[in-house]
Parts: C-alpha cells; sequence; structure tokens
C-alpha cells in the first residue's frame, strides 16, 4: 500500500453496494471515508464533519452530482469535488469543469486515475497552516517550513535578524511572522523601506525631527523608533540605506538611544530590528558600500527566503489561496483553475515571485466570466506580466544605470568630468559605477 497524505473524504452514490466497494478502496490506501446515499444526506455530512474532498456519483435520485456540487460551494467555496459517472461524455465533462468540478471520471473508475485525481485535488486545496503566528504564509514546501521553524525559535529572543530574499518573495510577511510569534506581539510592529525615501525624509521618519529642524518642520514629530517602541522596528532594503545614516543606525543599535533631527536631547528605545535586504551585502561591504560593523549588528541571525521558482509545490496552494480570496473581493463566482491553467503556474518562471504570482491571479479573477480561469487568460496574464512597471527602486536603480551609461559615453570614460557633471565627488561616482558594475575604460576610445 503506497503511503498517502492523510485526508478525510466523503463519497456520494446512492448505489450501496458501490458506495461500500470504493470505501473499502480508499480506506485501504490510507483515507478517512464517510459515506452518504443521497446529495442531502451528504450536505447534512458537511454541516457536521470537516471534509477535505467530496466524491459523488452524477446520476441520483432527488439531487444529482451537479445540484450536489452547486450546493456545496454555496456553503463551502473552494471544496474540491470529484464527479463519478456511468454515461459520462466529453461535453459533460467540459461543461462540469467550467463550473468549478475538480475532476469528471467515466466509470467503471480506472483505479490509478481516481487516486490520481484525489491527490491532486488535495494538493491544490490545502489549507493554510493553522499556526496563527505565520498565517499571512502559506506552504508546504520542506524548505519554507525549516525556515519557519527557525524563525519560531529565533522569535523567542531579540537577537536582530537579517532576511535575504529576492524582490517579491514576501520579507516582510516573514518578519511580520517573526514579531507575531515573540514576546513582543503585543507591542508595535513598523515597517520602512529604506530604499523608497531621499536621505533627508529617510532620517526623519527613522529618528523623528525636532521643530525648525529644517524646512517645513513646524512641529516635534517622534520618529519610527519611537513609534514601534516595545515591538518591532523592520527595516527593508536595508542594503540601499546612505552610507551616512548606516553610521547614525549604527549609533542607534549600540547605544539603545535615539536623537531626533535637531535636537540636543537622546531618547531611551526598546525595540527589536529585523532587517532585509535583495542584495548581496558581502559584495556591497567589499565595494566599500555597506558598513561592514553595521552588518554584523544586524546580521546576529540570517535567515533566506527561497524564491518561488524554487518551492513550485506551492504553487498550487498558493494560487488557491490567493484565488479565493481575489474572487471573494470581486467575482464570488470564480472558483477554480483548470488543469492547463494551473500546469502554466507550475512552469512558469516567476522572476517576481509571490508578488508576481498576486499580481497575475488579480489580472485573471479580473477578466474571467467563467468560474474557472483558462489557461488562455493565464498565458495572457503572463505575457503582460512582462510589460508590467517595476518597483520604484526599480526603476530608480535602472534609471541610475541608464544615466551613468550615458554620462560615460558622452565624457568617453573622463571619470573627473563625468562625476563633475553629475555633481558628486570621484570618490561617490566611483562608488556608483561599483555598484552598477560599470568600467570607465569600457567607454575611452
Amino acid at each position: 500500500m503506497i503511503s498517502r497524505k492523510p485526508a478525510h473524504l466523503l463519497l456520494v452514490d446512492d448505489d450501496p453496494g458501490l458506495l461500500k466497494l470504493l470505501g473499502m478502496r480508499l480506506t485501504s490506501e490510507g483515507y478517512s471515508v464517510v459515506t452518504a446515499e443521497s446529495g442531502q444526506e451528504g450536505l447534512r455530512v458537511l454541516h457536521r464533519e470537516k471534509v477535505d474532498l467530496v466524491i459523488s456519483d452524477l446520476r441520483m435520485d432527488e439531487m444529482d452530482g451537479m445540484q450536489l456540487f452547486t450546493e456545496i460551494q454555496k456553503v463551502q467555496p473552494g471544496m474540491p469535488v470529484i464527479i463519478l459517472t456511468a454515461h459520462g461524455s466529453i461535453p459533460d465533462a467540459v461543461a462540469a469543469t467550467q463550473k468549478g468540478v475538480f475532476s469528471f471520471l467515466t466509470k467503471p473508475i480506472d483505479r490509478d486515475a481516481l487516486y490520481k485525481a484525489i491527490d491532486e485535488a488535495l494538493e491544490q486545496s490545502a489549507p493554510a497552516t493553522d499556526d496563527s503566528w505565520r498565517n499571512a504564509i502559506v506552504t508546504r514546501s520542506p524548505l519554507m517550513l525549516r525556515l519557519l521553524e527557525q524563525a519560531r525559535m529565533v522569535a523567542q529572543s531579540d537577537v536582530s535578524v537579517l532576511i535575504n530574499g529576492q524582490s517579491g518573495t514576501g520579507k516582510e510577511i516573514f518578519a511580520q511572522a517573526i514579531h507575531n510569534a515573540s514576546p513582543r506581539n503585543n507591542k508595535p510592529f513598523v515597517a520602512i523601506n529604506c530604499g523608497a525615501l531621499p536621505e533627508q525624509l529617510l532620517e526623519s521618519e527613522l529618528f523623528g525631527h525636532a521643530r525648525g529642524a529644517f524646512t517645513g518642520a513646524v512641529s516635534n514629530r517622534e520618529g519610527l523608533f519611537q513609534a514601534a517602541e516595545g515591538g518591532t522596528l523592520f527595516l527593508d532594503e536595508i542594503g540601499d540605506m546612505p552610507a551616512p545614516l548606516q553610521v547614525k543606525l549604527l549609533r542607534v543599535l549600540q547605544e539603545r538611544k535615539v536623537r531626533p533631527l535637531g535636537s540636543n536631547r537622546d531618547i531611551d528605545i526598546d525595540v527589536r530590528i529585523i532587517s532585509a535586504t535583495h542584495r548581496d551585502l558581502p559584495k556591497a561591504m567589499a565595494r566599500g558600500e555597506f558598513r561592514e560593523d553595521l552588518y554584523y549588528r544586524l546580521n546576529v541571525v540570517s535567515l533566506k527566503i527561497p524564491a518561488l521558482a524554487e518551492r513550485t509545490e506551492d504553487i498550487p496552494l498558493l494560487a488557491n489561496h490567493l484565488l479565493r480570496q481575489s474572487a471573494q473581493r470581486h467575482k464570488p463566482f470564480v472558483r477554480a483553475f483548470s488543469t492547463d491553467a494551473m500546469k502554466r503556474l507550475m512552469t512558469a518562471s516567476w522572476p517576481g515571485n509571490v508578488r508576481q504570482l498576486v499580481n497575475v491571479i488579480e489580472q485573471c479573477v479580473a477578466l474571467t466570466s467563467s468560474p474557472v480561469i483558462s489557461d488562455a487568460l493565464v498565458e495572457q496574464a503572463l505575457e503582460g506580466e512582462n510589460t508590467a512597471l517595476p518597483t520604484f527602486a526599480e526603476a530608480r536603480n535602472q534609471f541610475e544605470l541608464n544615466y551613468l551609461r550615458k554620462l560615460l559615453q558622452i565624457t568617453k570614460g573622463n571619470v573627473t568630468h563625468a562625476a563633475r557633471m553629475a555633481g558628486r565627488n570621484r570618490t561617490e561616482f566611483y562608488k556608483l559605477l561599483s555598484r552598477h558594475e560599470l568600467d570607465a575604460n569600457d567607454f575611452k576610445e
């Protein structure tokens, strides 16, 4: 007997003999089974028991399989249903799957086909974890589960955590989960993107400012360190923090005090720091772009979130979870992905990770008029993603690269001239070239 994932199945058929036979087969495979001899009885079972999957005969008196499916979706939207029939046809199967039935199998049932359909249905509809501290993280990936266990353990202390991962992998959600699992969970969780604000504004946001500290500072304002008092401050894209602010942040972490801009008074703080970046900070340190002492202050514990392409087993789980959320907000009649649509989601490259998956599913729900998301619609949404707007940080990075290339072309690789045109000194300009891996010699004639 193959060891299968534990699941509770509801079998509905008005033929007691066939119902008993199928129940015995599935029980021998390791499933927990409950049976019902009519659609109405099946609905009563659903009201009193937690069921993972329904397998129903199509032709039954009073309430047939498709009517039962419709009623099930009213009370438990997203519940996977497999329909069995001795009178199946291709049009029947197409109509059933378009309405959201997971699979439509013809009797006599091929055992392997049935087990395959059950496994796939359970795979695509598995619920999110019951652990409330990480409810926002939908996963069954062994990589992610190990990472979450590490996160749960590190949450119990106040050590600084550095989360590494590509853009769109969910670093902020992960940081929030660590906060939720920590003794600080009843205090604020405050997040800021260190790469999205100009230097002076970022400094004011983090440390606060006194009245008159700069033009427009008409009153005292507390910073995010104070706003997060007793809780957690999440510094996203810490690798993009300007060098002068890195010095000030290091001082705050060492002294556990913050001094608002324009003030001569230090304020004691009690804040846990979690930071995140998509950049390779050791390489940034080697280029002189990130302080080594700050890196070791932030990187007491390092957690790396895998890219979505590294945990493809999570794609059906995430896709169905996101589909239910989007459909509930916009189009409640949307129920599922077609088999081919799910295959396309599974084989896509996902350079934008979970953020890109969210966008694709939102597009599909917005454009569909059917309960089932088609393969063609997923393909269209994926193609549209190729022309989607980049994030602010990505756009700024691309602008810098193009700007520097243009400067070097105009000045024929003369760094002194190029730096003067850019309004930067030579040291700063060389750091910019290094960050974008540009060599001025490549532009000399």
